[in-house]
């Protein structure tokens, strides 16, 4: 049996927003999304928090998270992930502590320390603009008492929050987030579906450095990846130009909405060179080239988990891929 088939699958949804589309159109496509890939047998759904990008609908993501678990019955549903630095961990610890009540057993938070966002809205979201996420360590252990059980003489709870226990999960794109998670036992999801430079480093990172605790025995690693799988490597090929305009537009600072494929992208050496950077773990093809990756990719970095995340602009080319990377893991 290939390696694949016992290695977990899930969705990571970037709530997008399409040229000529709207915030309510990718609302529903989201769910129709976790419905599909529920009935499949991915795992979980996740969503991201960014604020102030066009092409991006997913700025109130505990929202969000509650409206798809509340439309499906067994996805796991959680951020991939939330900011922490951006919010009070009260709130945090509030919001996710209701959304384990409502649908419980079913929630997960992941945590991140970027902005997700620019200077200018980060001062709108009151975030200190000198905070390089130093305060993370602190801001983690004050959300985790509150969604832990009360210490004795404990003043201030998350209610709901409190003996809730929601899954937490460390996010990144580098070796910070990978030695916290060790050191606190902690699964780590690394970002390689924008930035994959630092994955095997962050990988060793992490499994080096792992201490067992009351939530993890052994290291668990999921690794997020772009895949976008169609019928043929040409259609494949054509179909994830979706993708690369998204990221060409954004080192272009230009809206990221997204655009329908094109026949040939108009790119310079370095604008090139860059969105294949950002897409450097992308695996583009028909099911035998997506299945070939997928095997790669998993032996290479022995990951537990995988979270795909498929950019389309037909909501059914979306939907299609997941079929195909279902059919393959098979």
């Amino acid at each position: 049996m290939s390696q694949l088939a016992s290695t977990t699958l899930s969705v990571l949804d970037l709530a997008p927003i399409r040229q000529g589309g709207s915030a309510a159109e990718t609302f529903a496509n989201s769910v129709s999304l976790a419905q599909q890939t529920e009935q499949l047998g991915f795992t979980r759904f996740w969503l991201a928090e960014h604020h102030n990008i066009e092409g991006i609908a997913s700025a109130a993501t505990s929202v969000l998270i509650g409206h798809i678990a509340g439309n499906t019955s067994t996805l796991r549903v959680g951020s991939g992930g939330i900011m922490l630095p951006n919010h009070a961990p009260l709130v945090i610890a509030e919001q996710f502590g209701t959304l384990e009540t409502l649908y419980p057993g079913r929630i997960d938070l992941g945590l991140g320390r970027a902005p997700g966002s620019d200077g200018m809205t980060m001062r709108a979201l009151r975030r200190r603009l000198d905070s390089g996420g130093d305060d993370f360590p602190d801001q983690l252990a004050e959300l985790r008492r509150y969604l832990g059980t009360p210490e004795p003489n404990q003043r201030v709870k998350a209610i709901p929050g409190q003996e809730t226990h929601v899954p937490i999960w460390l996010l990144g794109s580098s070796g910070y987030s990978a030695q916290l998670a060790a050191h606190l036992g902690l699964p780590f999801a690394f970002a390689a579906q924008f930035a994959p430079g630092y994955l095997f480093e962050a990988l060793r990172l992490y499994r080096d450095n792992f201490r067992p605790s009351e939530h993890l025995d052994r290291p668990y690693a999921m690794v997020g990846l772009p895949v976008m799988a169609a019928e043929n490597d040409a259609m494949a090929h054509y179909l994830a130009t979706t993708a690369q305009q998204k990221f060409l537009n954004l080192i272009r600072g230009q809206r990221t909405q997204s655009l329908p494929p094109v026949e040939q992208l108009d790119w310079t050496r370095m604008e090139r060179a860059q969105v294949e950077q950002f897409l450097g773990a992308a695996i583009i093809g028909g099911p035998e080239t997506v299945k070939a990756g997928l095997e790669d990719i998993q032996a290479r970095t022995g990951a537990d988990e995988l979270m795909i995340n498929s950019d389309f602009y037909d909501h059914a080319d979306r939907l299609r891929s997941y079929e195909i990377v279902a059919e393959v893991a098979r």
